[in-house]
């Protein structure tokens, strides 16, 4: 898409509709349908999407469509063919890449790094780049859809609040190659498996408005105040604000409502509230909060 209109010279504001294209999601490889997610949906209308594979080994594989269609494919193979294309075509059309070694480290320090706060300072000085090529390098990644930028949700009642966005990987395939992980069960064990699972969860649900054609740029926040107060995903939609939180076991205590009361200072009315995770099941949680299974998304 990028390559296409860099090359168009003549403005088409009014008459062009711009749709995001990711890999699949996992509705798309179940072959089932899919509605933009939100706690508050009519779950027992929508099909779970279970298989016989552990989500680390989804998440491990990512949504490609040669990594659906081609069970015995490689990650290892596919994902180092697609890094090589993607520099050798696409990013030497929307900029000039003097060293490209030192973009492949800097995607490869980003991977690292999903689902955290973007620190460029931090990056640039792994990579060895200065803070403008750090800046340049990540506008391609978000441009490319290689990963999204989620904003801290903001409001004027709230005078403190974090600034920087959170970078999430739009293929946990990719972030898997890329960050050195070459099997699942070890990424499972990991300390970053936690954030690998909410990457996957973030990317399925950016996906699920995506496919119905919802910018979500207006619709999908993270909460964190000075206090260390977080939630992981806020969705705002027709005056409500709905919370979710992201947790890859499958028993949860109620701890993991413990923030979602900092929402009453925010001035928008609070709906249903979620906690994704590994449960079996739908568990409610409260009157209005739920443990969700993410095959729900």
């Amino acid at each position: 898409m990028f390559y296409l209109m860099k090359n168009v010279s003549e403005s088409l504001a009014g008459r062009v509709g711009i749709i995001s294209l990711y890999s699949f999601s996992r509705r798309e490889i179940f072959s089932l349908d899919s509605v933009p997610f939100l706690p508050a949906n009519d779950f027992s209308k929508i099909k779970k999407t279970s298989g016989k594979s552990s989500v680390f080994d989804d998440i491990y594989r990512g949504g490609m469509p040669k990594m659906i269609t081609d069970p015995e494919l490689s990650p290892e193979d596919f994902f180092g063919s697609y890094m090589q294309t993607y520099l050798e075509r696409d990013i030497r059309d929307l900029i000039n890449i003097k060293n490209e070694s030192k973009f492949l480290k800097f995607i490869s320090c980003a991977a690292a790094r999903t689902a955290q706060d973007v620190n460029l300072s931090d990056i640039s000085k792994d990579v060895g780049i200065d803070g403008k090529t750090a800046e340049s390098y990540l506008s391609i990644l978000v441009a490319s859809g290689i990963v999204y930028l989620l904003s801290p949700y903001s409001a004027n009642t709230i005078k403190r609040i974090v600034k920087r966005p959170k970078l999430y990987f739009m293929d946990t395939g990719l972030c898997c190659y890329l960050s050195l992980w070459n099997n699942p069960q070890a990424l499972e064990v990991s300390a970053m498996a936690g954030n690998m699972f909410e990457t996957y969860v973030v990317s399925e649900i950016i996906k699920s408005y995506a496919n119905a054609g919802i910018d979500v740029r207006n619709r999908l926040f993270y909460y964190r105040d000075n206090n260390k107060k977080e939630i992981d995903l806020l969705i705002v939609q027709n005056g409500k604000i709905y919370p979710v939180e992201i947790k890859k076991g499958a028993n949860l205590a109620n701890d993991a409502l413990k923030n979602f009361s900092v929402l009453e200072s925010l001035g928008m009315e609070t709906g249903d509230g979620a906690v994704i995770c590994q449960s079996d099941m739908i568990v409610p949680l409260d009157k209005k909060n739920s443990l969700i299974p993410f095959e729900y998304i």
